[in-house]
């Protein structure tokens, strides 16, 4: 029985293979991983044509139907001239099964990290996120997942505490300190209210946009999800409170072209803000059996993490009582 990781399977002659046989192209051998640890990505170079990306997706995240709603969210955008990288059809569907993995190939694309203390980028780049939420209020998602503040928050501090993962001496003040959090993300949800959930991008960070002389390229649907608009928006925002005001009010300036922000989403950036991090060390700790994740973050089986990761979290309460961001 072979006990390795579903990815240390993936030499490079079976993600060669694989990508010919999903994608009818023939290889040129050449052959490079980039920059991902929840899937495998590659690029890979392509007799008399430019190179493809090839994604494995990571086995057991998401079913075909999640996959193929995210490509189809994917096709829209592209259709309503939102430059995101699509995936190619490989035959019929967006989707391919080779080696025991779910396949996906996208056409090469370039470009440089986000400029993001430009405020004419961040108009241009607030103008197409604007976009994307006029189409993503369009439809919704049956598959894909939904942003729940609640259950979300609490399922990651359960998991973690019940897997041992703290060092022994933090474990209760963790407990603690994660509570109040999660009553105070609460208590922000409360107070912005019945704010309109829509399809978004779900991870828009400064690291999925491709800057270009032309414009941009958008990366990287994996988490796109059923959520608030401003999970795509306070991604963006650097810095102390007044930069980050600063920055907001430049995407909103490109945003308001094609449609409005609630005001009363604002109340979500810290909540939002919150339990990301507190997803991402929950994160590392379900990945751990993934050889690459000890070899990228040796430093998270150390106590120093969690000492530090406390220290955030409870920066962050401090952050969860303040009022919202102000933008005119």
């Amino acid at each position: 029985m072979d006990t390795r990781h579903p990815f240390e399977t993936l030499g490079p002659d079976t993600v060669l293979d694989a990508v010919e046989a999903v994608g009818g192209v023939r290889s040129d051998g050449r052959l490079l991983a980039l920059n991902s640890y929840e899937n495998r990505v590659y690029m890979v170079g392509v007799e008399d044509g430019l190179a493809v990306v090839a994604k494995f997706y990571r086995p057991g995240r998401w079913d075909d139907a999640q996959i193929l709603e995210e490509h189809a969210f994917s096709e829209e955008l592209v259709a309503a001239e939102v430059p995101v990288v699509a995936p190619m059809r490989c035959g019929a569907s967006t989707l391919a099964h080779s080696h025991g993995f779910r396949i996906a190939l996208y056409p090469m694309r370039g470009g440089r990290m986000l400029e993001v203390d430009n405020r004419d980028v961040l108009r241009r780049l607030g103008a197409y996120l604007g976009r994307i939420h006029v189409v993503g209020g369009g439809g919704a998602f049956t598959h894909r997942p939904a942003l729940d503040p609640g259950d979300h928050g609490r399922r990651v501090r359960d998991w973690l505490l019940a897997g041992n993962w703290l060092p022994p001496h933090l474990e209760e003040a963790y407990a603690t300190l994660t509570e109040d959090l999660l009553e105070a993300v609460s208590a922000c949800w409360e107070r912005a209210g019945a704010v309109r959930p829509i399809r978004v991008h779900g991870d828009f960070h400064p690291g999925n946009v491709l800057q270009t002389e032309a414009g941009f390229h958008l990366v990287d649907l994996d988490d796109t999800c059923t959520g608030p608009a401003v999970q795509d928006l306070w991604m963006l925002l650097p810095g102390e409170r007044a930069e980050q005001e600063s920055f907001l009010e430049a995407v909103l300036e490109g945003y308001r072209t094609f449609c409005e922000l609630d005001p009363r989403e604002l109340h979500l950036i810290e909540p939002l803000r919150t339990l990301r991090l507190m997803r991402h060390a929950a994160w590392l700790a379900e990945r751990w059996e993934d050889p690459a994740f000890p070899q990228a973050f040796p430093w998270f089986a150390e106590p120093r993490y969690w000492e530090e990761h406390m220290l955030a979290l409870r920066e962050q309460l401090a952050a969860l009582a303040e009022p919202p961001l102000s933008v005119r």
